[in-house]
């Protein structure tokens, strides 16, 4: 099958390469699932840069969907020609964690991927090892993943857009739903209107926010995040982001959300909220970096992370999909372009200029 390999990791952006990989046959609890589509998400230019860390060579990419095409011994979830969603919260579901329906925090996972003694799951160059990236890898003809990294979908759901909800929209409408809780009638402000900040819009306007905040520095980007619900935006290349949603609130907001992944927006999404209210980060800080928050400021609100979305993944994409099938949420406007696996370093040079939204591969 083809796919896209990345070799080194560089700070110069070096280009993935298109390759013939091989891929192993579904052993027990395996499924090979045909990849229809894959979002191209700025987590695996961390990987790509270095910022983030993984053994190399390496398959990337991990929001994906598709058609199951073999199943190995026991897996009883999923059959050929069912339709899924992967995910990268997989879950042993016998764990601490998972038993308390915290499944994203299971502290199992790797032993759902092959083991480094054995036969790996991607290979090429006659059988040098591939490393899979989250156990999915999505920038490939195929993927051969363990059962319970995946979620069985409607048929009627279209598979380009059901992708974007194996990382972005999971991960924005979960901050929203799950780690912060947002209540109807409250405020919110979100750093950052990429694909997981409009989701984190769309996620406080189905929970009934009635102010969302959206901010940027693009011009653009911000005219979209009205477009996706949010009810304010300030520009932050010309003006004091937390003083400026400060003077809209009247003194901060109930919820912020950090939706990039820079040390000063993490500050300024804490900075932004009001007496005992909640700053929630998602954006993913490059490797080793540090963050100083004076201590007083924990006396006066909450300063939490979230890790996609604190899902319970086979729970919450079935319900999203239902939310786009009657029209609250809207994941159409969020493909700005649909391209071959050729294009992905032209997806990544997009996404890293601002001019996308989401780029979707597509296989055909």
């Amino acid at each position: 099958m083809r796919a896209a390999v990345l070799r080194k990791t560089s700070a110069a952006f070096p280009e993935v390469m298109i390759e013939d990989v091989e891929v192993d046959k579904p052993r027990s609890r395996e499924v090979l699932v045909r990849t229809a589509a894959t979002g191209v998400c700025h987590s695996d230019l961390h990987y790509i840069k270095g910022d983030s860390v993984m053994a190399m060579p390496a398959v990337l990419g991990h929001e994906g969907a598709g058609i199951v095409e073999a199943v190995g011994d026991q897996v009883t979830y999923v059959k050929p020609g069912d339709h899924v969603i992967v995910c990268i919260s997989a879950f042993c579901g016998h764990c601490e964690r998972c038993l308390s329906g915290h499944p994203h925090r299971c502290v199992n996972r790797f032993e759902l991927y092959r083991s480094p003694d054995d036969t790996p799951r991607l290979t090429w160059h006659g059988g040098e090892r591939l490393s899979q990236h989250a156990g999915i890898s999505t920038f490939a003809e195929q993927m051969l993943v363990h059962e319970n990294s995946l979620v069985k979908i409607r048929e009627d759901m279209p598979l380009d857009r059901a992708a974007l909800i194996g990382c972005a929209v999971t991960t924005g409408l979960g901050a929203v739903f799950h780690t912060a809780a947002v209540e109807p009638g409250s405020t919110v402000a979100v750093f950052g209107a990429g694909g997981i900040g409009l989701s984190v819009i769309q996620g406080a306007r189905i929970a009934g926010a009635r102010m969302v905040i959206a901010v940027d520095v693009l011009e653009h980007k911000l005219a979209t995040a009205k477009q996706f619900g949010a009810t304010h935006v300030v520009d932050a290349s010309s003006r004091d982001a937390v003083q400026a949603i400060r003077d809209m609130t009247g003194g901060g907001v109930d919820y912020s959300f950090e939706a990039i992944g820079l040390k000063q927006t993490y500050l300024q999404a804490f900075d932004s909220i009001t007496v005992d209210g909640t700053a929630t980060i998602i954006g993913l800080m490059p490797v080793g970096e540090k963050l100083e928050v004076e201590g007083r400021m924990f006396l006066r609100g909450r300063f939490q992370g979230s890790m996609m979305g604190s899902n319970r993944f086979r729970i919450d994409m079935p319900r999203y999909i239902d939310f786009y099938m009657q029209g609250r949420l809207n994941l159409d406007d969020m493909v700005t372009r649909r391209a071959p696996l050729d294009g992905v370093n032209e997806a990544f040079r997009a996404m890293e200029a601002g001019e996308v939204v989401r780029t979707v591969l597509t296989f055909d």
